[in-house]
């Protein structure tokens, strides 16, 4: 993600307590330290980052001299001695050294420049971070806060004087027409119960099975009254 942030021209400032939480983060293969530009070590306690602290900050030549002495036990007021000088591979910064830095320096390592060992900069301490604090805001009391001019204001309802009358005004007077949200009226639509028509005429002799069949039908109309055409079968 690194790569790609890279490309769109975002930065991104990540802080690691030591490698191990990289490692648990991201994988052992991961390409964290791989795409960052400035690398800046403290001191730190595991071992492990110390050595690939180490490793990063790379080898120096160092010089060495050994002295032999020949002869009598006088040789070396006599000057019969022989120097000999080596010269030797030594890692710039030891895992040791990384380990035992002081708590004011630090190793900053940026690609293409060789290591810098500095101090740190202290936000606290530096004028360029000091002189942009400003002074804190007073929070003595000072009375009661005025009201705001809005508080005390009524809004008026706005009203068309010059409205047209409906079609069909006799009397030519016009309507006034406020900002009021226009509500509508809805009228509850009220079913009318399904009159019996199947219902016989008692002064018709009817069968008693008639009878039976027509209360049938009116108990099925009765439990669908939504479908009028409904009927049982018999």
């Amino acid at each position: 993600a690194l790569a790609f942030m890279a490309g769109y021209g975002i930065r991104a400032y990540l802080i690691a307590q030591s490698l191990n939480q990289i490692e648990k983060a991201y994988g052992p293969n991961n390409s964290i330290l791989d795409n960052c530009h400035v690398r800046i070590a403290f001191a730190t306690n595991d071992e492990r980052t110390a050595r690939r602290v180490s490793d990063a900050l790379g080898t120096t030549t160092e010089l060495r001299s050994q002295k032999n002495y020949t002869g009598h036990r006088l040789a070396p007021w006599l000057s019969h001695m022989m120097v000999s000088r080596q010269e030797t591979q030594r890692a710039l910064v030891t895992p040791g050294e990384v380990m035992q830095l002081a708590s004011t320096d630090e190793i900053v390592m940026a690609s293409g420049a060789p290591p810098v060992l500095a101090k740190k900069l202290r936000y606290y301490e530096d004028g360029n971070f000091t002189r942009r604090v400003l002074p804190p805001a007073s929070i003595e009391w000072t009375g009661d806060a005025p009201a705001a001019a809005w508080t005390t204001r009524i809004a008026a309802s706005v009203v068309d004087e010059a409205a047209e009358p409906f079609p069909g005004e006799t009397d030519g007077l016009a309507l006034k027409r406020t900002r009021e949200p226009e509500h509508e009226i809805t009228a509850e639509a009220h079913h009318a119960e399904p009159e019996h028509e199947l219902s016989p005429d008692p002064q018709d002799g009817a069968d008693p099975s008639d009878d039976r069949n027509l209360e049938t039908v009116r108990r099925a109309v009765a439990a669908d009254r939504g479908d009028p055409d409904f009927l049982p079968e018999f």
